[in-house]
């Protein structure tokens, strides 16, 4: 049986580089070798939120210590929210329209102590009014490089749901623009401090009745966006009043799909408006919110394909380790 010291010598001795996904409330790191396999992986509750500024190195140590040398530099590649203004520190974000494959050029290298570590940090994106509409996105731009790895000249539209989704639109491998909906957030705050939440409970789309509830939530919020807050106070009304609705939690269920669907229908009126008739769109993030995701494009007619967000990220990180990999090679 091999021991844990062994296994940490046999990852030194191979590990090439090191991905680091660093966002507001967790880190995640794997160990990379030379030519792009993960050897290990780890990841903590150590976020952006919770660290000052002294705290990042001590921090990463803690989770990729074991893996690196005695001797030499490793680089490791960070995303997400380290290289914020109120993180490590900052990695000005780059303006669009951007080609995802050039990330690696706004990459920022914070001071650190450990002779071994060459930390950089990746930057986000912006774009001003004249572009769209002021928005920012930092660690969703790694992810969509990523699809641009995974597939050379990626065009169309993509979404990375979450608690702020992102839409972007690609254009051969470039971010033309791009915007943010708070539809997660949105859906917390009503479900938990508004009137509504006293009508409900967790829904489950596998139940045929919170998916019916949900696909016809989101067409009907999809069709008529201007009567979103009116249909919102017709939750409570239905919970009062609709006696087709199941009793218990199976009624909480119901409703709050209905809520989910009314959410992700107002959010889909305003980022599918460019969408031609039965056009897919690409979903990258965690399965259970691009299913749901998925489930109301495809109430509004629209196909989709889902990518992993560990595939995405890894393949975006890949991605900008070999433009510092040639970088490099070109300054030799």
């Amino acid at each position: 049986m091999v021991s844990e010291a062994e296994m940490s010598e046999s990852i030194s001795t191979r590990l090439a580089w090191v991905a680091v996904d660093w966002g507001s409330s967790n880190l995640r790191a794997w160990a990379m070798d030379a030519g792009g396999a993960v050897l290990a992986e780890a990841e903590a509750a150590r976020g952006m939120l919770g660290l000052a500024p002294a705290d990042y190195e001590p921090a990463l140590l803690a989770v990729i210590g074991d893996w690196l040398p005695a001797e030499g530099r490793i680089t490791v590649l960070v995303c997400g929210m380290a290289g914020a203004r109120q993180g490590w520190r900052e990695a000005p974000y780059r303006p669009v329209p951007t080609a995802l494959d050039a990330l690696a050029e706004g990459a920022v290298s914070p001071a650190v102590e450990d002779a071994r570590l060459d930390v950089r940090l990746l930057p986000g994106l912006c774009q001003g009014a004249d572009a769209g509409g002021f928005d920012v996105m930092r660690g969703e731009e790694t992810q969509l490089a990523g699809l641009a790895a995974l597939e050379s000249g990626v065009s169309g539209l993509v979404c990375l749901p979450g608690t702020h989704a992102k839409w972007a639109t690609l254009d051969s491998g470039r971010v033309e623009r791009f915007h943010t909906y708070m539809t997660g957030e949105l859906y917390r705050l009503l479900a938990e401090r508004s009137v509504l939440a006293h009508s409900l409970s967790e829904d489950d789309l596998e139940d045929s009745a919170c998916r019916e509830a949900f696909s016809a939530a989101v067409a009907e919020a999809a069709a008529a966006p201007e009567a979103f807050t009116r249909t919102l106070f017709g939750l409570r009304a239905m919970d009062l009043l609709d006696d087709a609705l199941p009793d218990g939690e199976a009624r909480g269920a119901v409703l709050a799909a209905r809520l989910s669907g009314l959410a992700i229908g107002l959010e889909l009126a305003g980022a599918c408006g460019e969408l031609a008739a039965g056009q897919s769109v690409r979903l990258i993030g965690v399965e259970a919110l691009c299913r749901r995701y998925a489930l109301a494009l495809s109430a509004l007619g629209h196909s989709s394909e889902i990518i992993a967000n560990r595939r995405a990220v890894l393949a975006g990180l890949g991605l900008a380790h070999a433009a510092l990999a040639h970088d490099a090679l070109d300054h030799d």
